[in-house]
């Protein structure tokens, strides 16, 4: 169905005409799926803890609605706007992430989070999409501007964030940082020296949490030797896994989803595998891979460096949460509580997560033919803005 004319030149109709409708609708998609999954995973979460049956479905929807505005608002704007915008937000969650460290909530060992009324807000989950797009605007205009020193800048802005990221502690979203920091590195062309540098001060820093932060050390022994310690959550996923087999027990009629804790958020890829099945999941895991492929090949002519830049690093994040929770779930990965991106229960996570997606669409909105390997690195912005 058609809702605009190609002669419609409103905000809307422009939108509708040069927006990735494709990537849209896969993305709606997951947003569905995820719907219904919490709908099953969420009543017997809330009953044990002593809440209403649909105490966690009611929320989910009740955050969704302003998601979904933000997303689509988002894709409306420009690539100017785009990193303004992020500029702003990654200076306001900078702040944020200060505030949570010295007045947040502890939850679990672990202080993230800033209460509101009705609300954890999680500040963390923010900055990750407000960096990327600050760092992949800061190295694009260092090889626009040889005198900028865009990387030496993002270096600086990673450590800070890196820094409070570790402080919470969150090493989970600060290997995913890290990891799409580096892929924006390796995007832009930069010296292998300065990608091999990152890589072992990233290992290095994970000797040092292990070494120096308990609760992470824990995870690990216990990922590498289940015998070390309390694994009752990863042996109750397998069990659902175990109990869904090729065809799944059916919707709403799992019974080990019971017994896991947090089965609407951190391990509801586990619920999807009991109820639905492998086929689903086979089904669930191509739907994120044709996503990221879609994402990528969008961009592939692209002679926009930031556009390149920018959304390799958003497509980063999203897949590789989605990585990792599938992988802590099958216990292929240590167990971090990191949500399954657009689908687990989680009000930050699905805001932002929205929010990226809505970058996504923004920055893949224009379309030209000739892309870097014909340009090189002399790159000027789609539309002929300036950064």
């Amino acid at each position: 169905m058609k809702f605009f004319s190609r002669a419609d030149q409103s905000i809307l109709g422009r939108w509708w005409w040069t927006i990735d409708r494709g990537f849209l609708g896969l993305v709606f998609l997951l947003i569905t799926i995820g719907i219904f999954l919490v709908v099953s995973a969420s009543p017997p979460v809330a009953l044990r803890i002593g809440l209403g049956q649909y105490h966690f479905l009611i929320r989910h929807l009740v955050i969704l609605i302003p998601s979904l505005v933000l997303m689509v608002g988002v894709s409306l704007l420009d690539v100017r706007q785009i990193w303004r915008i992020s500029a702003i937000g990654l200076l306001g969650t900078i702040f944020a992430l200060m505030y949570v460290l010295a007045f947040g909530m502890e939850i679990k060992g672990a202080q993230r989070w800033i209460h509101l009324p009705g609300f954890s807000l999680q500040p963390s989950e923010f900055a990750k999409p407000f960096f990327i797009v600050v760092s992949a605007w800061l190295i694009a205009r260092q090889k626009d501007n040889k005198k900028f020193y865009g990387m030496r800048f993002a270096s600086i802005l990673y450590l800070v964030v890196v820094s409070l990221f570790v402080l919470q502690p969150d090493i989970g979203m600060t290997f995913v940082l890290t990891s799409c920091f580096l892929v924006i590195v390796f995007l832009a062309g930069i010296p292998f020296r300065y990608i091999f540098l990152l890589m072992g001060a990233g290992i290095g820093g994970l000797f040092a949490a292990y070494f120096s932060l308990s609760h992470f050390r824990s995870r690990i022994d216990r990922f590498l030797d289940p015998a070390s310690g309390d694994t009752y959550q990863i042996e109750k996923s397998l069990d659902a896994f175990k109990n869904g087999g090729i065809f799944g027990t059916g919707p709403g009629q799992g019974t080990v989803k019971l017994t896991i804790p947090d089965s609407h958020a951190d391990f509801i890829f586990s619920v999807a595998a009991e109820e639905l099945g492998l086929f689903f999941i086979i089904i669930l895991v191509a739907l994120y891979g044709y996503i990221l492929v879609r994402g990528f090949n969008r961009i592939m002519d692209s002679n926009n460096l930031f556009v390149v830049l920018a959304v390799g690093g958003l497509l980063t994040m999203f897949g590789l949460q989605a990585l990792v929770h599938m992988g802590s779930a099958l216990h292929l990965l240590p167990t971090k509580g990191m949500t399954l991106p657009l689908v687990s229960y989680g009000g930050s996570s699905l805001l932002s997560m929205s929010m990226a997606m809505g970058m996504v669409l923004a920055l893949t909105r224009r379309q030209v033919r000739k892309g870097i390997a014909q340009q090189g690195l002399s790159i000027r912005p789609v539309g002929g803005e300036k950064l």
